[in-house]
């Protein structure tokens, strides 16, 4: 195998493919990229069983062929090459890496010991990319990171002809996102549980063009392509809580807030606040005070915002980070929050400014925290 190509298309392909490798690989072979050059492209991929991506980038292929090298090397080698074209050479069980007056030998792997790759699932419908990747954001936020609730570490995906819903939560806060999207099939429906940071990662690195979503048969695999990048991963089995009936009917408070001086004042309240403190907030008729300590009379901190408040006041707590991770997902200007009672979990969604409605197409619940006293 022998092919020349472009030191940053190579980059970028090596650290797409490279970012499916498993951290704790159960073998050798697994940590290794599949590196295949064709006519005038190569295949980079990389596959543990569980999550797969692919990447095909142009080169100037003089004789084609398959190799097996280790990755993370692989990717770090690239990433550092100096900005000149890139020759790639296989062979006697090595891969030749040579980038003006750097040369690197590394040692290939028996390509006869990695797993076949999987063919991607039958395409369900079509979403923009950059729509796609923002909704994705939005609600991998709330999604859980303990192993031991893996339906927790998931994002459901939910499919009704032309609308596609994305909703995780850990038990402390919850995140939903709507956003239009093109069936194949018009009437199409069906729910799929995907591991959060798998499509995180993929929906983020995909590109600005469309992205074509598959779902095999059974309901087991969910695949991801563009023109040029595919990937795909087992979907987690398990049943996802009931989370729309977490919303109340109806919130009595209503505030409104700039968003980026209610992140500005949490950060700042905070920095006195222990671990598992909360940042307390008391909402009056025209300002909201937050405040926090350090659980004891070492540190405390206040301050106080306008707001727009509309029915009773009250004081509610709630984590700093979790507050703070809701914040920044809403994306808007201002941030509505409401409230039932202080023990109730509180809503929060955008809006374009003080008067506007509230964007109905994201929406996150947080549980507030008990407060001494």
């Amino acid at each position: 195998m022998k092919f020349r190509i472009d030191r940053d298309v190579l980059a970028d392909g090596v650290a797409w493919a490279a970012r499916t490798l498993p951290h704790r690989p159960t073998l050798p072979v697994l940590a290794a990229l599949r590196i295949e050059a064709l006519d005038d492209a190569v295949r980079v991929a990389a596959y543990d069983h569980e999550v797969f991506g692919e990447v095909v980038i142009p080169a100037d292929v003089v004789d084609g062929g398959v190799v097996l090298v280790s990755g993370r090397l692989l990717a770090d080698i690239t990433r550092l090459l100096p900005s000149r074209p890139v020759d790639l050479v296989a062979e006697d069980g090595h891969l030749s890496v040579m980038c003006g007056s750097s040369r690197f030998t590394l040692q290939s792997l028996p390509v006869e010991e990695y797993p076949s790759l999987p063919a991607l699932p039958e395409t369900v419908g079509r979403v923009p990319g950059p729509a796609f990747a923002e909704a994705v954001a939005q609600v991998v936020v709330a999604a859980g990171r303990d192993d031991m609730l893996p339906v927790l570490t998931g994002i459901r995906m939910e499919i009704e002809d032309s609308h596609l819903t994305l909703a995780a939560t850990d038990r402390y806060r919850l995140a939903v996102r709507e956003l239009s999207w093109e069936p194949v099939r018009p009437g199409f429906s069906v729910v799929a549980l995907v591991p959060a940071r798998t499509l995180s990662e993929s929906a983020r690195s995909l590109g600005p063009g469309e992205v074509e979503i598959g779902l095999g048969s059974g309901g087991g695999l969910l695949g991801l392509s563009t023109s040029d990048r595919r990937t795909s991963a087992r979907l987690i089995d398990g049943e996802f809580p009931k989370y729309r009936t977490l919303f109340p009917a109806e919130s009595p408070t209503q505030v409104r807030i700039e968003t980026a001086a209610l992140v500005e004042s949490v950060k700042r309240v905070a920095l006195v606040a222990d671990k598992h403190s909360p940042v307390r907030l008391t909402f009056g008729p025209d300002e909201v005070t937050l405040e926090a300590s350090s659980g004891g009379e070492d540190a405390q901190a206040t301050e106080s915002l306008p707001a727009m408040v509309t029915g009773e006041g009250l004081t509610i707590g709630f984590n700093p980070g979790y507050l703070l991770d809701g914040l920044g997902a809403i994306g808007a200007p201002v941030v509505t929050m409401g409230f039932t009672d202080p023990a109730r979990p509180a809503v929060l969604r955008g809006a374009e400014d003080m008067d506007a409605a509230p964007v109905s197409d994201y929406r996150y619940l947080l549980m507030p925290v008990r407060l001494a006293g």
